[in-house]
């Protein structure tokens, strides 16, 4: 009965839109009739400001973490399960109650996942993702590359677990950045104003 309502709660935190919140609440803006009309930090960023789109960054990373902790917290001492809750805050992520059930890509509340299971490999992940970004200037390609990158990890180091919730984690990234995916294809994919991809992309338009 615990291990349910472990569930159940981690779905209704990762449910929470905290890019709508703090868009509606700080800066009166609604972040989905804007930019790429995503609830996630990239969109967050583009509408409201470095400081807002950090903001949305580490509380939907910390709600992942919080839900994931949900079994340890009420006293079941089994790490593995950690992966699992976990997948419900990505459920509620990517399907809100609270907006009528919309949501965003989940890449924060997936690495929050990640830092309840293994900080260390947590940070080394971020590590990736954000050289990824500098070298291609979108958060897309770098987080469809960093779960690659995770589930590789996961496969040398025997965790199975994690390799088939990394797996499964993946192919929500594919098909929740579908059309990131056919920008990139156009070449007209958003990028973010700094990094290699960037300056190539400029370069290549002033010739």
């Amino acid at each position: 009965m615990v291990l349910v309502l472990c569930f159940i709660l981690a779905y209704f935190i990762g449910a929470i839109p905290f890019g709508v919140v703090i868009g509606k609440v700080f800066y009166h803006i609604d972040i989905r009739k804007g930019g790429s009309h995503n609830i996630g930090t990239t969109n967050a960023y583009r509408m409201l400001g470095p400081i807002g789109g950090t903001l949305v960054l580490l509380l939907d990373i910390l709600k992942g973490t919080l839900s994931a902790s949900l079994p340890i917290l009420f006293g079941i001492d089994h790490h593995w399960l950690i992966l699992i809750v976990g997948l419900a805050a990505v459920l509620g992520h990517t399907f809100s109650i609270y907006i009528h059930f919309e949501g965003g890509k989940a890449v924060a509340t997936s690495a929050g996942i990640l830092l309840a299971y293994n900080p260390e490999f947590f940070f080394i992940a971020f590590a990736i993702w954000f050289s990824l970004i500098l070298l291609t200037s979108m958060v897309s390609v770098a987080s469809t590359l960093g779960m690659v990158i995770i589930t590789s990890w996961s496969l040398v180091y025997h965790d199975w677990l994690l390799t088939t919730v990394a797996c499964g984690l993946l192919v929500v990234f594919l098909i929740k950045h579908r059309a990131n995916f056919k920008r990139i294809k156009a070449g007209d994919e958003n990028m973010v104003p700094f990094g290699l991809g960037l300056y190539l992309r400029q370069h290549h338009r002033h010739q």
